[in-house]
C-alpha cells in the first residue's frame, strides 16, 4: 500500500504459468475483440481511439450480476509485452483503478503472466477497502485462470486456436428501411408473435441499451429449448451485439453481432457468430472419434439456420412496412 495526498493506493499482484508461447498469450490480451471469448464476464469490447501511443477503450462486462460499461485507456509495449491500463472514471466506491499486464517468457517455451492492479477507495473506509480488495483479488484470479485455459487449449489445438475458435456470417439485402430491420431484431419481446418457433421471451432492459434475453424456442419435434443471452444495442450505429450465457455442451463460448446498413433503397443485414468449441464437450456429445471439424460443421449449420430464419422474417417485416 502507498499513500498520496488523496486516498491510499493499494496494489494486488497475481501471477501464473501458462503452457503456451508468450507471443500467443500476449495477443489474447492485446486484441480487445477477443476478450468476450477469453474472459467470461466480458460481453463486448472495442477500441474507440488509437493514436499509436495510447488506446481508448470501451467495454461492457458483468459486475455484481449487472452489465456495466467502462471507459479506459491503455498503452501497449509489444516488444516488452506489457500493457498498462487505467479506468477513466471509476464507479464509486473506487477513486482510481489501473494496473498492468506483463507477459514474459517461461520455461519449456511457455509463459509467465503477471497481472497488477492498483486502486484507491473513496474516503479509505476500512470495510469498503476490504470488500474492494476481495473483489479485485477474485477478479484477477478469475481472469488469469481464463487466460491460461484459453491459451493452453489454443496451443494444444495447434497454435492460434483457429481450430477451436471460428467466425462466420450470414446476410442478405432487404428492400426497406434500416430502422425497420433493426427494430425487428431489437424488439425481442415481440418475437413470440412474429416468429413461429419462439414460444416465450423474457426481456429485461438496463441502462445503456443492455438487454438480458431469456427465450424458449420450439424444436421440430415440438420440444422447448431455453437459451439466455445478454445483448447490447447500438441503434444509431446499426449494431446489436450479443453473448450467450447458457451455451450447449459443444461450446465454451458463443458471441455475435448483427449489423444493419442502409444503401439507398436497400438494407444489408448481416449476422456474425464467433464460437469457441470445448474439446471435452465435443467428445462427450459427438463421441471420442469426432473431430473439431465435425463440431464446427454442426454448430455452423445450427446457428446459421437460426440467423437465416430470423433474417427472413425481418425482411418480410421491413418490406411490408415499406409497402
Amino acid at each position: 500500500m502507498t499513500t498520496t495526498d488523496g486516498p491510499a493506493v493499494h496494489v494486488i499482484r497475481h501471477e501464473t504459468a501458462v503452457a503456451a508461447p508468450p507471443e500467443a498469450v500476449f495477443a489474447l490480451v492485446a486484441d480487445v475483440t477477443r476478450w468476450p471469448q477469453v474472459f467470461g464476464s466480458t460481453v463486448y469490447a472495442e477500441v474507440t481511439r488509437d493514436d499509436g501511443i495510447e488506446q481508448a477503450l470501451r467495454s461492457w462486462a458483468f459486475v455484481d450480476r449487472e452489465v456495466r460499461s467502462c471507459a479506459s485507456r491503455r498503452a501497449l509495449d509489444r516488444t516488452a509485452r506489457t500493457i498498462a491500463f487505467r479506468q477513466d472514471a471509476p464507479t464509486a466506491p473506487l477513486a482510481s483503478m489501473g494496473g498492468e499486464w506483463r507477459v514474459e517468457a517461461g520455461p519449456a517455451d511457455g509463459s509467465r503472466v503477471v497481472l497488477l492492479h492498483d486502486y484507491s477507495v473513496v474516503d479509505d473506509e476500512p470495510g469498503t477497502v476490504e470488500r474492494v480488495a476481495a473483489a479485485v483479488e477474485a477478479t484477477g484470479a478469475t481472469e488469469l485462470d481464463a487466460l491460461r485455459t484459453t491459451a493452453e487449449q489454443a496451443a494444444a489445438a495447434g497454435g492460434d486456436g483457429g481450430e477451436l475458435t471460428f467466425t462466420f456470417s450470414d446476410g442478405g439485402r432487404i428492400q426497406g428501411s434500416a430502422r425497420d430491420v433493426y427494430a425487428f431484431l431489437d424488439r425481442a419481446d415481440l418475437w413470440p408473435g412474429r416468429l413461429p418457433h419462439v414460444a416465450v421471451t423474457r426481456l429485461t432492459e438496463q441502462e445503456g441499451g443492455v438487454q438480458i434475453l431469456d427465450m424458449d424456442t420450439r424444436g421440430p419435434d415440438g420440444s422447448l429449448h431455453n437459451s439466455r443471452a445478454v445483448r447490447v444495442s447500438f441503434p444509431e450505429r446499426g449494431l446489436l451485439v450479443h453473448k450467450q450465457l447458457k451455451v450447449p455442451t459443444l461450446m465454451a463460448c458463443h458471441t455475435g453481432r448483427w449489423t444493419v446498413v442502409q444503401h439507398g433503397e436497400e438494407v444489408t443485414a448481416t449476422s456474425w457468430h464467433t464460437v469457441t468449441l470445448d474439446p471435452a464437450g465435443v467428445r462427450q456429445v459427438l463421441g471420442e472419434a469426432a473431430t473439431l471439424a465435425d463440431a464446427r460443421s454442426l454448430v455452423r449449420h445450427a446457428l446459421g439456420t437460426n440467423s437465416s430464419t430470423l433474417l427472413r422474417y425481418a425482411r418480410a417485416h421491413a418490406e411490408a412496412a415499406r409497402a
